[in-house]
C-alpha cells in the first residue's frame, strides 16, 4: 500500500481547511437500494448507470444509491462483482425510485443443519482450514507466476455537505465546486484527481523467497503525479499482495491480524452462516468479527471450500472504530479459483479505502484498487537471478493508446469509470490544481524543477541555518534529471556563512554503468563545516536532524575538505557492495592537537591532519523492495527480513599525505517483527572495533541529541561529543502496543493514542594508547580538549511514551539511568530526564 501514502497526500492537501455547501442542478432522482435477492442484504458498491450513457453511481456501504440527471435514458443498468446484471426500466418524470435485487452467480444450497458440541460449528470447520492452511497457501508454491492488471483511483467527496448556519463556502471550496466532476456511490459530486492503469507479468517463488515484477505498460494521470517510472512502480502488483494466509496483513503501514491466520481465535469470532455453490464448490460461508471493536481487526465474510477446507472467497473490512488515522472504512474483496493443479488462488482483488475528514466540515477523500490475475502458471521456478531486480519498468512502458487498455482490460469499465478518466485530465489542468500539485511534488520530492533546463533545485530543507560560527548561513543546490541525461547525474551546491565569510562547495558526479544489475561510479569533492559527533556518517538517512543540527551553539567545529571516488554495485536481491576510497582534511576551530605515532620521525605536537582511507561497505537487505525514480532509487524498507551492513575502513599512510596506518570494522543490524496482539517491536543492534592508535575525531563517537526532538538513532539523554569509543556494542529497542490499553479504556478510546517504550544501552571503551595521543597543551601551550570515555558501566536510557497524540504528535518521557552525574570534558551537564515530543504522518 505504498502508493497510497503518496495518493493520500495528494488528496489531504487539497482538502483541508475546505468546506462548500452546493446544490446539483438536475431535472431527474432515481434512487433506491441494492439488495441480494436472497437475503435482503444490501449490496455495497454496485455499479448503477443509465444504458447508453455515461452517467452512473455506485451504491454505499448499505446498498443504498442516489443519482441525480439531466436526462434520462430507456433504462437503468445495475451489476456488481458475483451478481447477475440486471436492467430495469425509467419512467419520464422527475423523482423515481428504483429498488435492484440481483441473483447471485452462486448457487445457495437447501437448508442444511449441522449439530456440534462445543459452540458454534465455524470453529470446526476454522480448524481444519487451520490445520491445512501451509497446502493452499500460495507463498508456500514452489513458484507461480501471473499476468497482472492494477487500476488506481483517487477522488476528492463529500465537499458538497452543508455548512452549520447556512455559512457561504470559503474562495477555495467555491474553486473545488467549479471543478470538473463524477457522481459518487451517494449522489454527490465526486472530483477525480488520480488515475492509473497498470499491466505487468508478476513471479514468485520459494526457497529462497524471491518476488519480481516486470511492468510492461502504465498510463498515470492525476494532480501532483506525472506518467512517471516511480508511480508506475508503486501502483502495480508488488504493492497490491492482499495473502490472507499470512499472518497478517501490512496494509497502511500497520499489521492487521488475518482472520485465517495463527492468531484467529484470540481476535475474532466466528459464526457459519450457510453453504452456498461458488463456481461449482459447495463452500461454508462463516462470519467473523473481532472480540474487541476497538482492536485493529477486520470484520466480514470468508468462504471455505467444503471438500479441500480452502479459501474460496473474502470480504473484510475495517471500520473507523479501529486505531487507523483518517480512515474511515477499509473494505478488501477477493475471489479465490481453482487453478489446474486443484489450489486456489486470489484472482480478483477490490480495495476501497473511504478517509475520514480532517475537520468536521472538511472534504474527504476516496481510494479504489483493483488487481486481476490471469494466465497463472505454477511450479515452475526461474533461476534465482531472474527474480532481480524486483521491479522492472520495461524500455516502453509509456507507449500505449485506447486500444491497448481496452483490449487488456479484464471487464470494461463502467460508465462511472469512463467518466472520471475523461475528467481527470479537466481537473489537473486547472491552474488551482497545477499550483497544488507542485506544492505537493515540493513538499514529496523536495526538488523544484527550473522549467526546461533539466536542473532541479534542492533541497530546499537545507537553504538556511544559523549557527555561533557561520551567522546565518545560506545554501544553494542543483541536480540534474533525466531530462538531462539518463546515464550521467551531476549535483552540487554552494553555501556562505555572512559571519566566517567562507565560501563553502561540494560536487557530485555519477555516471550509471549499468541498470540491471544496478552499477554506478562517482566521484565528489567538497568543502564545508563540520562538527565531532554530529557528522554525516553518524546522522545517516535522518535529512531533518541533519539539517537541525546546523542551528545554534556548534561545538568541536572544523573545516573538511573532501574528496571521494565510489563503485557502487547490486550484487543480487538485496546485496549491495560499495567500495570507495575518501581523502579528507582535519582542519579544527578548538584547542586540539596530538602526539605523532612513534614510528613517524617528525614528534611535534600537531593540531590538523589529513586521512586516505579505503572504504568497502557490504550491505545484506534480502526483503527490501527498491524503486527506480528516473537516475535515483527509492528504497520501500524492509517488513520480515533483517536489514545487515558490514563496513570496513583501512587508513592507507602515505597515499595523497595520508598521516596514519589504522583499521575500522562496524556491524549493525536493523529489524521489525509482530508480536501478535501486543505490537510490533523495532531494534538495532551494532558492534565495533579500532584497533589502530589515531586521534579521536577518528574514533567512534556515539550520537547524542541536545535538541528538543526525539531523534530515533540517537542516544536521546546524550550530549553531542559526551563519549569516545573505540571498541563498542550496542542494542536500541522500540515496542509499539498500537493502542493495545488505550483501546480498552473508554474514555481514552475515541483518542486513538498509541502507548510505546524504548531502551538503548552501549557498552564500550577505549584503550590506554588511543588516550595517550592526546597532549596536555598544544604546541602553543594553550590546553587542549579531550574526551570522556564509557568505564565498564554501560550507558542506558529508558522511555516511555504516547504516539498519535492529534494524528501526529508523538511524546516520550526519558530517564537516563547510569552516568547521571557526568559533566566530563564537555563541560555541559546532563539531563537525567526530559521530555522530547516529535511527529510525522502517521496511519
Amino acid at each position: 500500500m505504498k502508493q497510497f501514502l503518496q495518493i493520500f497526500t495528494t488528496c489531504s492537501l487539497l482538502m483541508s481547511g475546505l468546506s462548500l455547501s452546493t446544490s446539483a442542478q438536475s431535472t431527474y432522482v432515481v434512487m433506491g437500494r441494492v439488495t441480494d435477492a436472497a437475503t435482503g442484504e444490501g449490496i455495497p458498491f454496485a455499479s448503477i448507470a443509465l444504458k447508453g450513457k455515461t452517467s452512473g453511481t455506485t451504491s454505499d456501504a448499505d446498498g443504498r444509491y442516489s443519482l441525480r440527471l439531466t436526462q434520462l435514458a430507456d433504462s437503468l443498468i445495475v451489476l456488481s462483482l458475483g451478481y447477475r446484471t440486471s436492467a430495469y426500466p425509467l419512467l419520464q418524470q422527475a423523482s423515481q425510485t428504483i429498488n435492484a435485487r440481483l441473483t447471485t452467480t452462486a448457487t445457495k444450497l437447501k437448508e442444511v443443519k449441522v449439530y456440534a458440541k462445543g459452540g458454534d460449528p465455524a470453529y470446526r470447520v476454522m480448524r481444519e482450514a487451520l490445520r491445512r492452511r501451509d497446502e493452499y497457501n500460495p507463498a508456500k508454491m514452489l513458484a507461480y507466476q501471473y499476468e497482472s492488471y492494477t487500476k488506481v483511483e483517487g477522488y476528492i467527496n463529500n465537499f458538497a455537505q452543508k455548512r452549520k448556519n447556512n455559512k457561504k463556502p470559503g474562495p477555495i471550496g467555491r474553486l473545488l465546486g467549479k471543478l470538473p466532476a463524477i457522481t459518487d456511490e451517494n449522489g454527490q459530486p465526486a472530483v477525480p484527481v488520480f488515475i492509473s492503469e497498470t499491466v505487468s507479468n508478476f513471479y514468485a517463488r520459494s526457497q529462497p523467497e524471491k518476488m519480481k515484477e516486470h511492468v510492461l505498460k502504465s498510463h498515470v494521470t492525476g494532480v501532483g503525479v506525472s506518467d512517471g517510472g516511480l508511480i508506475s512502480q508503486l501502483t502495480g502488483a508488488s504493492f497490491q499482495q492482499y495473502n490472507f494466509y499470512r499472518n497478517s496483513l501490512n496494509i497502511l503501514q500497520k499489521d492487521i491480524p488475518s482472520p485465517i491466520g495463527s492468531q484467529w481465535e484470540t481476535i475474532y469470532r466466528f459464526r457459519l452462516k450457510d453453504t452456498i455453490v461458488l463456481n461449482n464448490a459447495v463452500c461454508f460461508a462463516i462470519e467473523f468479527t473481532p472480540k474487541r471493536t476497538s482492536d485493529l481487526a477486520f470484520n466480514g465474510t470468508l468462504l471455505i471450500d467444503t471438500l479441500h477446507f480452502s479459501l474460496a472467497q473474502m470480504d473484510a473490512r475495517v471500520d473507523k472504530r479501529a486505531n487507523i488515522n483518517f480512515v474511515d472504512e477499509l473494505h478488501i474483496e477477493q475471489d479465490w479459483e481453482t487453478t489446474p493443479s486443484g489450489l486456489r488462488f486470489p484472482t480478483q482483488t477490490q480495495v476501497m479505502i473511504d478517509t475520514d475528514e480532517p475537520t468536521p466540515r472538511a472534504p474527504g477523500a476516496l481510494i479504489r484498487f483493483f488487481t486481476s490475475a490471469s494466465n497463472i502458471v505454477e511450479n515452475q521456478p526461474k533461476e534465482v537471478g531472474f527474480y532481480d531486480p524486483s521491479i522492472e519498468l520495461s524500455d516502453d512502458y509509456k507507449d500505449t493508446d485506447a486500444a491497448f487498455w481496452q483490449r487488456v482490460r479484464p471487464a470494461s469499465l463502467s460508465p462511472r469509470e469512463y467518466r472520471a478518466m475523461e475528467v481527470v485530465d479537466s481537473v489537473r489542468n486547472v491552474p488551482f490544481m497545477k499550483v497544488a500539485g507542485e506544492i505537493i511534488k515540493l513538499g514529496v520530492i523536495g526538488y523544484k524543477p527550473l522549467g526546461k533546463l533539466n536542473v532541479e533545485l534542492g533541497p530546499l530543507l537545507y537553504s538556511y541555518a544559523s549557527n555561533t560560527i557561520e551567522g546565518q548561513r545560506f545554501r544553494l543546490g542543483l541536480r540534474t534529471n533525466t531530462g538531462f541525461s539518463r546515464k550521467w547525474l551531476l549535483s552540487g551546491y554552494v553555501a556562505y556563512g555572512t559571519q566566517d565569510e567562507k565560501l563553502k562547495y561540494s560536487a557530485n558526479i555519477e555516471y550509471i554503468l549499468s541498470r540491471k544489475p544496478w552499477t554506478v561510479i562517482g566521484v565528489r569533492q567538497s568543502y564545508d563545516l563540520e562538527r565531532i559527533g554530529v557528522s554525516a556518517d553518524n546522522i545517516g538517512n535522518n535529512s531533518l536532524f541533519g539539517a537541525y543540527s546546523r542551528f545554534g551553539t556548534i561545538r568541536r567545529a572544523y573545516f573538511q575538505e573532501e574528496k571521494l571516488a565510489y563503485f557502487r554495485r547490486e550484487m543480487g536481491r538485496g546485496f549491495t557492495q560499495t567500495v570507495a576510497v575518501r581523502n579528507r582534511s582535519f582542519e579544527p576551530l578548538f584547542p586540539f592537537a596530538f602526539q605523532p605515532q612513534l614510528h613517524d620521525q617528525d614528534q611535534t605536537v600537531r593540531s590538523s591532519y589529513q586521512i586516505t582511507e579505503l572504504i568497502s561497505e557490504t550491505r545484506f537487505a534480502p526483503d527490501e523492495v527498491i524503486l527506480q525514480n528516473d537516475n535515483v532509487r527509492v528504497s520501500t524498507g524492509a517488513i520480515r527480513k533483517p536489514i545487515f551492513t558490514l563496513r570496513y575502513t583501512l587508513g592507507l599512510r602515505n597515499v595523497l599525505g595520508s598521516d596514519f596506518t589504522y583499521q575500522r570494522i562496524a556491524l549493525t543490524m536493523k529489524h521489525s517483527f509482530r508480536m501478535g496482539v501486543l505490537g510490533r517491536s523495532y531494534y538495532t543492534i551494532g558492534a565495533g572495533i579500532i584497533p589502530s592508535t589515531v586521534p579521536y575525531p577518528l574514533l567512534y563517537t556515539p550520537l547524542g541529541n541536545e535538541s528538543s526532538f526525539y531523534v530515533g538513532n540517537a542516544y536521546n539523554l546524550m550530549n553531542y561529543f559526551e563519549f569516545i569509543c573505540d571498541r563498542w556494542a550496542t542494542v536500541q529497542y522500540e515496542h509499539n502496543f498500537g493502542g493495545l490499553l488505550f483501546n480498552r479504556l473508554p474514555l481514552l478510546r475515541q483518542l486513538k493514542w498509541r502507548e510505546l517504550v524504548t531502551a538503548k544501552v552501549l557498552v564500550g571503551g577505549v584503550s590506554s594508547s588511543n588516550l595517550a595521543v592526546i597532549p596536555a597543551v598544544d604546541g602553543n601551550g594553550q590546553s587542549v580538549e579531550s574526551f570522556s570515555s564509557l568505564t565498564r558501566t554501560p550507558y542506558i536510557e529508558v522511555g516511555y511514551g504516547i504516539d498519535n497524540i492529534f494524528k501526529v504528535l508523538r511524546v516520550d518521557a526519558i530517564h537516563r539511568l547510569t552516568y547521571r552525574d557526568n559533566i566530563g570534558r564537555t563541560g555541559i551537564p546532563v539531563t537525567p530526564f526530559a521530555i522530547k515530543v516529535s511527529g510525522w504522518l502517521a496511519f
